[in-house]
């Protein structure tokens, strides 16, 4: 059950609302510029009925005008009230957008005999809702082409929603996205996905009600996700394309917002789609739900590269989440601000490193100069000035901050143990606690009551204690990542975590990875325990896809080789489709060889021997704020 704000935090919030920029309502005149249709009441269902996005609940609390609560950072409200439209838009004539029908935007080009897609949402549902919002208002023809921007979920779930996964296997229907989108697209959601997962889970305030006490941002739908292998690669900037009398002119951009990346300019709408390498928040050099550091510098050069080649000749930008800006002094204004930022971000960082500031002290202390930090488009809302600085720092330099104190700590639960004993045990360390609670000193609270909970995870006075501090510094957070994650660990410590399961690598993920990066996957499974003194040598072959590997399992590793190994004990036939079915246990592989879908010679029980060495898929709902 969620508590009021404080007499601190309503304070903290009075003065930070005097701290804004002037608001001269560009932003929401732009956001509700070339409205077609306004969906007021939106909820998209599965095909079972269930409601799988829900736009009307959502901000059932807010509209235009709407006073802030004490409950949310003002400028987090505001962001949040101009991302409450949701409908159909024009960018320009030819160009569409539906917006409010999922995370992300669909973008719908005119072509000759269709239209043609960039980016088809996060859920087969919300896409083709989406596309029949377009229905209603334009001819009904048919989608002649897909374009996937970048390799997150939120772009490219829904592709099935809008053409047949079969044409694009024919390569019927055009499906574009850049170099190395399959290989991110996979590895992302696999390897550490169960981890990945359920820091998201925190990140979208999962578990968190809608309303003024509850949820900031937008999280993802629920609905069934679609991967569907392109047909066609971009893989160099200035590359060119013509879809059905349109024509395309890429950028690549990798290891920016995503490994795999890419920028479209359209020269007969004089239109610049920057996908989400521009967004009206400052970015994430790292998300805090876990990711591979991003480079500030390749990000900064990217939009400085975009501002060259299509700046001048651009009449209107339009992005994968938020609004489009129209003008050529509000586009070129948005790419310079932006890639200053970022080059600020790093430039700064590393200016402090070279005077030997640790990470913890630059993001401290660092700040956006006055002509940057007046930007709306530059505020806290998702990534953070904070977490990018050390992000940078983590960039160039590691976890290590050159400290020795800091290169082997005691683990959580023994540290906390031990703080508290010098605090003078559990009752005087609440009470301390509850005095910096008391005085509004959240963070301060916040991490002295962590080491109570590490130390006595069941003493219910400090579990309660912060999460009331934890829940204070959500409401005052700008980023709506930093306010759900506090709400989320407050709502942990108070009730527990929600164990409803979740399977996080499905077969239809893992009948998208390579052979070998498949075995990657279940070679981080190996319990070294099990494994310890076992030697085993393996041949596979797959007679669906004429591949052959030898499996060696040694030292408690798995190794892998394309080819048969002559000395190999054992060699088992059997499909691709039957190996996808082993590694996410629909199948045994005692069933397998008594189904006849596993043909063994040689030594027998070998593959077994090895499955049988897997630990189980760890459990979705780790624990996060207590031991």
């Amino acid at each position: 059950m969620s508590k009021p704000a404080s007499e601190a935090t309503r304070l903290f919030q009075q003065n930070f609302s005097a701290s804004l920029p002037e608001d001269d309502g560009q932003d929401f005149r732009d956001s509700r510029r070339g409205l077609i249709e306004e969906v007021k009441d939106l909820q998209v269902r599965n095909e079972a009925g269930r409601v799988i996005w829900d736009m009307e609940t959502r901000y059932a609390c807010m509209s235009p005008g709407t006073p802030c609560p004490d409950t949310f950072n003002p400028s987090l409200w505001r962001f949040q009230l101009l991302h409450t439209i949701a409908g159909l838009f024009e960018v320009c004539d030819g160009i569409w957008q539906v917006r409010g029908y999922d995370l992300a935007n669909m973008t719908i080009i005119r072509s000759e005999t269709g239209y043609i897609i960039i980016d088809c949402l996060t859920t087969v549902e919300t896409a083709r809702a989406a596309l029949e919002l377009f229905f209603r208002h334009f001819e009904r023809k048919p989608v002649q082409a897909v374009i996937v921007t970048h390799s997150h979920f939120d772009h490219f779930g829904g592709v099935a929603g809008v053409i047949d996964p079969g044409d694009a296997a024919s390569g019927k229907i055009p499906l574009i996205a850049p170099a190395r989108f399959m290989e991110e697209a996979v590895s992302e959601n696999v390897f550490v996905g169960s981890a990945m997962h359920r820091r998201a889970f925190y990140q979208f305030g999962g578990r968190l009600p809608v309303g003024p006490a509850g949820r900031g941002g937008l999280c993802t739908p629920e609905g069934s996700m679609s991967l569907v292998r392109p047909n066609t690669t971009i893989d160099h900037t200035g590359q060119t394309m013509s879809i059905d009398g349109v024509d395309f002119v890429f950028q690549m951009t990798p290891d920016t917002e995503a490994p795999s990346g890419l920028c479209v300019y359209l020269p007969q709408f004089r239109a610049l789609c920057m996908a989400d390498i521009v967004v009206y928040t400052m970015h994430n050099l790292l998300p805090i739900r876990g990711a591979k550091v991003r480079s500030a510098t390749l990000w900064s050069h990217y939009l400085n590269e975009a501002l060259h080649l299509f700046g001048h000749r651009t009449d209107v930008l339009f992005l994968c989440h938020h609004w489009p800006r129209w003008g050529k002094e509000a586009v070129t204004g948005v790419l310079k601000s932006q890639r200053d930022a970022y080059r600020y971000i790093n430039d700064q960082t590393v200016r402090q490193i070279r005077r030997g500031r640790t990470m913890l002290e630059i993001a401290e202390d660092l700040r956006l100069p006055g002509t940057l930090a007046e930007k709306w488009y530059l505020r806290d809302y998702y990534g953070t000035l904070r977490h990018n600085a050390k992000a940078v720092y983590q960039w160039y330099l590691g976890w290590y901050d050159g400290v020795p104190a800091h290169l082997n700590e005691l683990p959580p639960e023994e540290a906390g143990r031990r703080y508290v004993e010098f605090m003078g045990g559990p009752e005087e360390t609440l009470r301390k606690a509850g005095e910096s609670f008391a005085k509004g000193e959240y963070r301060w609270a916040a991490q002295v009551l962590h080491h109570l909970v590490f130390a006595c995870p069941k003493n219910r006075e400090a579990r309660e204690l912060l999460a009331d501090a934890c829940e204070q510094l959500g409401y005052q957070a700008e980023s709506y990542t930093w306010r759900n994650s506090y709400l989320n660990a407050a709502a942990e410590l108070r009730e527990g975590p929600n164990r409803a399961g979740c399977t996080v690598v499905s077969r239809r993920t893992v009948e998208n990875l390579s052979v070998p990066d498949l075995f990657s996957y279940l070679a981080a499974m190996i319990d070294p325990a099990a494994a310890e003194g076992r030697s085993l040598q393996i041949n596979l072959t797959f007679t669906d896809t004429g591949e052959t590997y030898s499996l060696g399992l040694e030292n408690c590793t798995l190794n892998w080789w394309p080819e048969a190994d002559p000395d190999a004990a054992s060699a088992c036939t059997l499909t691709r489709k039957t190996l996808d079915r082993l590694a996410v246990r629909e199948l045994t592989v005692a069933q397998a060889l008594t189904q006849g879908l596993v043909r063994e010679e040689g030594e027998p029980g070998a593959l077994a021997a090895v499955f049988d060495l897997f630990e189980e898929s760890p459990e979705f709902v780790f624990n996060i704020v207590t031991p």
